[in-house]
């Protein structure tokens, strides 16, 4: 058994929901599970899910033992960028899903993890997402960090909620800016028609994306993003809502899929957190891979 505790940020808030939100990944059901499992406590009385927290109340959760993982490990090469006993940092390629679910059962980050780490991965995320912090697209490509223990898991999580875990892409945007940098701080909740894609909501969560202009090009411009939150599919929602969807994001308003890509042109370049036993500041980029180079290229011979 292991417990952790962190302070209720917003007045009124719904246990289970703050405790979704204070844990990067872990989803509001479970949430609900340890709170029904009497693991979540406010002045050591235990919290129901309905209960409203005040601003500044200290939670206290006990953690189970991770679940057994019924995933098989399998042999999928890594690009491992950055390794050691607490994370890894892996440069996900298009086209790998990262946890199984529905029509993913295997073949996943997931999996390739357990290859790799064994049974060196936090627990917190229950038996399909061992180690998973954050998660990208299946057909984004770029940097992801996991984390080999529940330590690192709730150290990494509390900086993804303060945003000291810094998360940059880059894209290329259909369309031309006028300015050359902004903000897009826009809700996100799930389509209410069609759930397999998100939309800019009042009623959604608050999701901030700054942006910055790198290029402009006849009639698409190569952008840098910069993520203050992570919500499903911010990047491309955002950019679709600013009325400059991603190039080949036929999902949420590009016309048509483009030559050499696998989806949307959209790149996790960056990353920097704060080591979660040192407390040392580690900074990672990755270069742009081929697929997206090979846009850009396309771009400027069409000047």
């Amino acid at each position: 058994m292991s417990s952790f505790t962190w302070t209720a940020a917003a007045d009124g808030q719904r246990a289970d929901v703050a405790l979704s939100e204070a844990v990067e990944g872990l989803t509001r059901s479970g949430a609900q599970k340890l709170l029904e499992q009497g693991a979540v406590c406010a002045g050591g009385k235990p919290l129901k899910k309905r209960d409203r927290l005040r601003a500044g109340t200290v939670v206290t959760v006990v953690l189970p033992e991770p679940e057994p993982v019924d995933i098989l490990p399998e042999n999928i090469p890594l690009d491992v960028v950055f390794e050691d006993r607490d994370v890894i940092v892996v440069n996900k390629p298009v086209g790998l899903v990262v946890h199984p679910a529905p029509g993913h059962p295997h073949g996943t980050l997931v999996n390739a993890l357990l290859y790799h780490c064994g049974d060196s991965l936090s627990g917190i995320n229950g038996a399909l997402r061992p180690g998973i912090v954050h998660r990208i697209d299946r057909d984004t490509g770029g940097l992801l960090i996991a984390a080999k223990n529940d330590a690192a898991h709730l150290a990494l999580s509390a900086q993804l909620q303060d945003h000291s875990l810094a998360r940059t892409y880059q894209a290329i945007a259909v369309g031309g800016f006028r300015e050359d940098r902004g903000t897009v701080d826009a809700p996100i909740a799930r389509h209410k028609t069609d759930r397999k894609r998100m939309a800019v909501d009042s009623a959604g969560r608050r999701a901030v994306t700054h942006w910055q202009v790198l290029g402009r090009y006849r009639g698409y411009t190569h952008i840098r993003c910069d993520l203050e939150t992570g919500r499903t599919h911010q990047i491309r929602v955002h950019m679709a809502y600013l009325g400059h969807p991603l190039l080949g994001d036929t999902v949420y308003g590009a016309k048509k899929p483009v030559p050499g890509l696998a989806g949307q042109c959209l790149f996790a370049s960056g990353l920097r957190f704060v080591h979660p036993r040192t407390g040392e500041a580690v900074s990672l980029t990755c270069p742009l891979p081929e697929w997206f180079t090979r846009q850009l290229q396309r771009l400027e011979q069409s000047e």
